[in-house]
């Protein structure tokens, strides 16, 4: 009971900040570099565990959240394509430094500090590609709900999955990776992404946000269909994000990722299935041209 309760406060607190930090891009950008800073602190830390393996922590880390920094401030206008210069400039270093720091095994050093990138840095940084968007003027725009539904899809997801699941799952969904998911509860989690993508394309259509005296609450331009196809990405690739991280946990042997967040576990157990869906919904909504 204790710890239920431990893991309810924490999750409203998650689910609380998260969705205030997109109510402004200012908020948004604090809050993520700081989940991206984290998570790849936590990833680093975890894979220096294997055996001859030493990753750069700091470096790693620092690049990642430069990366998600200047990939906003190349969505939002602010700056020009050259700020990635430095990024590039990091990672070529964290390759050559290999021949300096006398480590028994380069390539798994390497491997290891480009997943880093790849897996946590990159996906967090699409989150500006979603929130940032061009009107027909040329002017750049910040708008809330691309991003937050997103993370609304994937929290319903999951919550629909536990409850179908708990109720009727017989099936197993992936045995050998994580044996507590089940046919029946994704499928369930599924149906009731969509009726919410229903609620958000009306929200969205009507202009419900900015009747609301949300600033930030413009219009996306999606259709109904095009929601439900938004919310149909989603939960394929956010059950993906968890099966994935779940054979990363596998494969090193824990239970948790840490234990920064109280009946969460860490920071990849918390995020592990929107590095999936972040980057898919990007590319899913550039083939319908939309963004």
């Amino acid at each position: 009971m204790k710890n239920f309760i431990t893991r309810a406060i924490t999750g409203v607190l998650f689910v609380a900040c998260v969705v205030a930090s997109f109510l402004d891009p200012i908020g948004m950008t604090a809050l993520f570099a700081l989940i991206t800073g984290m998570t790849l602190w936590e990833f680093t830390g975890l894979v220096n565990m294997r055996e001859k393996v030493k990753v750069n922590r700091f470096i790693c880390t620092a690049a990642g959240v430069y990366l998600f920094l200047a990939v906003m401030g190349f969505c939002s206008g602010i700056v020009p394509s050259a700020v990635f210069i430095p990024y590039l400039l990091t990672v070529v270093y964290l390759f050559v430094s290999e021949l300096y720091t006398r480590n028994e095994d380069a390539i798994n050093d390497w491997a290891y500090t480009m997943l880093s990138q790849l897996y946590i840095a990159l996906p967090f940084s699409c989150i500006n590609m979603l929130a940032f968007r061009a009107s027909a003027d040329g002017m750049v725009m910040y708008s809330l709900l691309l991003p937050l539904s997103v993370y609304i899809f994937l929290w319903i997801n999951d919550t629909g999955a536990y409850c179908t699941g708990s109720l009727l799952g017989k099936h197993k969904l992936f045995p050998r990776i994580s044996p507590g998911k089940s046919w029946e509860g994704s499928i369930g989690g599924g149906i009731f992404v969509v009726l919410v993508s229903l609620l958000i394309a009306y929200i969205d259509n009507n202009q419900l946000l900015e009747s609301w005296g949300l600033r930030y609450g413009v219009m996306t331009g999606l259709t109904t269909l095009q929601w439900v196809g938004l919310g149909i990405v989603v939960v394929f690739f956010g059950t993906w994000g968890d099966l994935v991280e779940s054979l990363f946990k596998r494969t090193i042997g824990i239970k948790d990722s840490g234990t920064i967040l109280p009946g969460h576990g860490g920071m990849l157990d918390r995020f592990d299935s929107s590095l999936m869906a972040i980057p898919a919904a990007v590319v899913y909504l550039y083939s319908i041209t939309l963004i």
